[in-house]
């Protein structure tokens, strides 16, 4: 398969073109960063994520878990550990002894669990429609009007929240890196930002890209919306060993696939006619 191939060549087309296309100046400048695992900047004992509101989790039943140490999402939870993850929008690699996440009293409760409604009529006039909701950090894709699928997101931090309205995707890139932030401060290589969609580009020409990241809980970007890619968490931090969480590359598959838009060869492309883009809601609150 075509994507198969092109993200096996990840590791030598990245640092290549991307100097050619700031050469050429196609690019604006994009805004993200990594959050590496640690204490959250509000709290600094330890990472609490029971500690984050989502008005979907109000009727629910769970209780906080303090992840002791030589527990994993996967030692506590078996098969269910991805349904975890996405209920507390966060990545194995942001799990680690000491910090707490959100249990559910009973599995069942979360398994297909999704924040947004299965039908959302502003989208029904529409082949493809993206809705952000920064309040639930979750997005979703729609199609006339119904639920395709949905995943949890990193949307921007209180500072440099992601802009709300309308937009529509104008450029696809399945292998862009941070013009600005580098993996591992000065030394390291830029940040990458596999299966990125460019949906804003503001005042100061900075573009806004939906794309591959770490997601550690909690909004946490410069303003880009990041979704789970252990794929690419891999490849870069060798962790997790064994790749499940590829929600990224599901939505740019869909959102901008070869039959509409032509081969994907990897390289920067402004497109025509992307799908819109909704981002609504403030921040959730933390308690």
């Amino acid at each position: 398969m075509r994507t198969s191939n092109m993200r096996l060549s990840h590791r030598l087309v990245l640092v290549a073109f991307f100097a050619a296309v700031i050469t050429g100046g196609w690019l604006t400048w994009e805004i993200d960063a990594v959050d590496p695992p640690a204490a959250s900047p509000t709290d600094k004992a330890q990472e609490d994520l029971s500690r984050i509101e989502y008005p979907s989790q109000k009727g629910m039943r769970w209780h906080p878990h303090f992840v002791l140490p030589n527990e994993t999402l996967e030692s506590l939870y078996g098969n269910d550990w991805v349904w975890v993850a996405r209920f507390n929008r966060v990545d194995r690699r942001h799990v680690y002894p000491g910090m707490t996440i959100k249990e559910p009293d009973r599995m069942e409760d979360i398994r297909g669990y999704t924040p947004l409604p299965k039908e959302y009529e502003p989208a029904r006039e529409h082949d493809k429609y993206i809705l952000v909701d920064k309040t639930e950090q979750w997005i979703g894709a729609y199609e006339h009007g119904k639920l395709k699928f949905s995943m949890p997101a990193a949307t921007g931090k209180p500072g440099t929240e992601t802009p709300t309205g309308m937009f529509r995707i104008d450029a696809r890139h399945l292998t862009h890196t941070s013009s600005l932030y580098k993996i591992d401060g000065e030394e390291g290589d830029q940040y990458p930002m596999d299966n990125a969609l460019r949906f804003y580009i503001d005042e100061k020409n900075v573009g806004y890209w939906i794309h591959a990241r770490d997601l550690p809980g909690r909004p946490a970007s410069h303003g880009c919306i990041g979704l789970f890619d252990e794929e690419m968490q891999q490849r870069v931090f060798d962790s997790p060993r064994h790749p499940v969480l590829l929600d990224s590359q599901k939505l740019y598959e869909w959102a901008v696939p070869d039959s509409d838009y032509g081969d994907d060869y990897g390289e920067a492309e402004e497109i025509e006619g992307g799908p819109v883009v909704e981002v609504r809601g403030d921040l959730p609150r933390y308690r």
